[in-house]
């Protein structure tokens, strides 16, 4: 993609808000409408009495849909704060709703193990299902990064990062990447460019974080950077900076990467960017809301606002497609919620695009996804058979949301599964490399659960012979099996069956029944 074109397009939403938000830098009304360009309207509102209120109130951080909102707040606290209607030290409170279409609902503090009486707790990034939250501690002047993680309905203690992303010097803002794993922190330790600077480190499956890599330039400058927010579609980076130039102070900026590099930053220009400092504002994943704080209405207490655009006016995004899959996962008998661990492949590239989690309390859970691809969902929880989904993402120039419910079945005699992840070329049966992820997944179950005997069973659909479906499926059950064996399971607990076209599961009469019907399967024989 040209990098031009790609940010140009990126960029289109921002400067349509910042048209008006520049207009109410000067003065707040509770709702007013603007326009850009004659082309885009633009809302902006005050956020209500369920949000707001006389203290301060702001850094708001955002899930990717748009439906959980946590920000700082200086409103009374503790009981005596309350009695005396007294600013309390900073907290963080959540709000909610069921809609991007519905009102905010009145924000609850977190509870205590994260707003600690005596401590200033502000946060400063969510992942996008909302599960982890990153906070700013400044106990000892030099500012921390913690983090706490949503178990059911329950946040746990939060946990200082660690070196080597906390140290002696000051590390302040912070967002996480799309894959929850990679993290993007501002701090001042050397061996920077100067200043603060932006940095990114990994973190690995055994917790550790990668040595931090300066992102150096076209991002970082002798001067300072703050304010990192990194969208939802994985590609495109806010900032605000002193270095860059702009109208003094720090400016919001806007880069994106693609093809590996970092595209030259661009100032959002002067209807966002004033003579003051600019340093933040979020975004949700359809692009079509932003966020951010002021003070601009009433000249001292900073009060959060809501940009949307008006409804008859839509707007045109070439830019990075974007695609967000929400669901759930629950017990198949049951229908009771479960935590579970997800993972997604990338099948075109066989490459695991990240690992994620559903709450335990609710068995949501939400993924952001690039559209225009295949990709493999596998599903698993301790005591249930592993899940697999396979779906594709069409390549849609418009913002997408996919729901998915995920039924898992007990581990158990007799429980058979569908290993849909599981690919061959056309009226053969060599396995193609994209099975493999799956077929790993088998082994480790295997290995896992050391007593269980399967077989894997090969099935097409009606097209063909009978005796040449029944050979096929056959050669395609022991191609599975192979593999399976060639990473060290015992052959007396596999058993390669081919059905042909005696078992579908689907009409033969479609296109994607017959497609339902070419499948291999995995089912528990015996547990002894």
């Amino acid at each position: 993609m040209n990098k031009n074109l790609a940010l140009c397009c990126v960029l289109t939403f921002i400067f349509n808000c910042s048209a008006f938000l520049y207009s109410q830098q000067k003065k707040f009304k509770k709702q007013a409408t603007s326009e850009f360009n004659d082309s885009v309207k633009i809302v902006t509102k005050r956020l209500g009495l369920n949000v707001n209120t006389k203290f301060d109130e702001y850094a708001p951080v955002i899930t990717a849909d748009g439906l959980q909102m946590f920000f700082t707040s200086k409103r009374p606290f503790t009981e005596s704060e309350i009695k005396k209607n007294k600013a309390s030290k900073e907290k963080i409170y959540l709000s909610i709703r069921k809609s991007d279409k519905e009102e905010w609902n009145p924000a609850v503090p977190l509870q205590e193990v994260i707003n600690q009486t005596m401590r200033n707790v502000s946060n400063i990034a969510v992942t996008n299902d909302g599960q982890k939250l990153l906070i700013y501690f400044d106990d000892e002047g030099n500012g921390e990064i913690y983090e706490s993680e949503l178990i059911g309905n329950n946040w746990t203690e939060p946990k200082s990062l660690g070196f080597p992303i906390n140290t002696e010097y000051h590390e302040s803002s912070a967002s996480y990447a799309p894959d929850g794993r990679t993290l993007y922190f501002v701090s001042d330790r050397k061996n920077g460019m100067g200043g603060r600077d932006i940095w990114m480190s990994t973190r690995m499956p055994d917790g550790k974080w990668t040595t931090p890599i300066n992102l150096g330039e076209p991002i970082n400058t002798p001067q300072d950077e703050e304010g990192v927010f990194f969208h939802p579609d994985g590609k495109t980076m806010f900032f605000s900076s002193k270095g860059h130039g702009g109208k003094g102070g720090y400016d919001v900026f806007v880069s994106v990467f693609d093809e590996g590099h970092w595209s030259d930053p661009v100032n959002i220009g002067e209807p966002v960017n004033g003579p003051g400092d600019d340093i933040f504002i979020v975004l949700t994943a359809n692009g079509k809301k932003g966020y951010f704080s002021s003070s601009a209405e009433s000249g001292k207490d900073k009060d959060i606002y809501e940009l949307e655009f008006i409804p008859n006016f839509k707007l045109k995004n070439k830019g990075p497609k974007l695609a967000l899959v929400k669901g759930i996962v629950i017990d198949a008998d049951t229908k009771q919620p479960i935590g579970a661990n997800l993972q997604v492949t990338d099948n075109q590239k066989n490459e695991i695009i990240g690992n994620y989690k559903s709450n335990e309390a609710s068995g949501n859970f939400l993924i952001s996804l690039p559209s225009g691809k295949n990709y493999g969902l596998n599903v698993s929880a301790e005591g249930y058979m592993f899940h697999s989904e396979n779906f594709n993402l069409p390549d849609s120039a418009e913002f997408k949301e996919y729901f998915i419910q995920i039924e898992l079945k007990k581990l158990k005699e007799g429980t058979k599964v569908v290993l849909k992840n599981i690919f061959f070329d056309y009226d053969k049966s060599t396995l193609r490399s994209e099975s493999f992820p799956e077929l790993n997944r088998v082994v480790e179950l295997m290995q896992q659960n050391a007593n269980i005997k399967v077989e894997i069973s090969g099935h097409t659909d009606s097209k063909g012979s009978d005796d040449y479906n029944m050979k096929l499926s056959q050669a395609r059950a022991k191609s599975v099996v192979d593999y399976i064996l060639s990473k060290g399971i015992e052959p007396k607990r596999l058993i390669a069956k081919g059905y042909g076209e005696t078992q579908p599961i689907d009409t033969n009469d479609t296109e994607e029944g017959r497609q339902n019907n070419r499948r291999v399967e995995f089912k528990v024989i015996s547990m002894d």
